[in-house]
């Protein structure tokens, strides 16, 4: 995997070097920053993955992140800040960010996050979701309706989906394999005409379905 970190802190981009290089997840590993050299390390490079701080100088990371999408609307960017407030997530993921997760993650979860946005996974942190709960539109009946196109199971993937889960952990909540998991999520992104399982969690809120968060 070819991975980009973003980050204007030097001492914080080494310390994600030496762990990811440390877990074998990548290959090779630029550094960039400020947002604005990190679109330019992306046009010249084309990682797999990015890794996108947000409070940087000359150009923020949710301005980076929309700058990459619109030019390579394939780009995985997987937002990781200190940031929770929904002045930041909201903005992040209209942007095109794949996923959103806060620095004080677990190693473990970051290293998976990581993997999924490669996969073309998305991932919320839990506290994310938490404020995306409450900043969306009511649920419309045409939500509802397309809705019931879903399968009982494909209803149970997609509430899991809802609170950031990858595919390996909702197949261990469900106690199915990992790869029907997979069909269930290609599935109903497809009956819900949806792109990613950002959409997807943000359309489970929508409609009235996703499953609560504990934190």
């Amino acid at each position: 995997m070819k991975l980009l970190i973003v980050d204007d802190h030097h001492v914080v981009r080494k310390g994600l070097v030496y762990f990811l290089e440390a877990a074998s997840i990548v290959k090779d590993i630029i550094e960039a920053g400020t947002g604005e050299e990190a679109v330019q390390l992306y046009q010249k490079h084309k990682p797999d993955v990015v890794l996108m701080d947000i409070d940087m100088p000359i150009m923020d990371g949710i301005q980076a992140t929309e700058m990459i999408v619109n030019e390579f609307p394939e780009a995985r960017i997987l937002i990781l800040t200190s940031f929770s407030d929904q002045d930041y997530v909201i903005p992040a993921l209209r942007a095109g960010a794949c996923g959103y997760q806060l620095k004080d993650v677990e190693p473990e979860t970051l290293v998976e996050t990581i993997k999924a946005a490669q996969n073309g996974e998305s991932a919320l942190h839990p506290q994310v979701m938490k404020h995306v709960l409450t900043h969306v539109a009511k649920p419309e009946d045409t939500s509802k309706q397309r809705l019931a196109h879903l399968t009982e199971r494909e209803k149970e993937v997609l509430q899991e989906i809802s609170t950031g889960k990858s595919n390996k952990e909702i197949a261990v909540e469900l106690v199915i394999s990992e790869k029907t998991v997979k069909t269930h999520v290609s599935n109903l992104l497809s009956k819900l005409e949806l792109q990613d399982r950002t959409q997807a969690a943000l359309f489970a809120i929508q409609a009235g379905v996703a499953k609560p968060i504990n934190i």
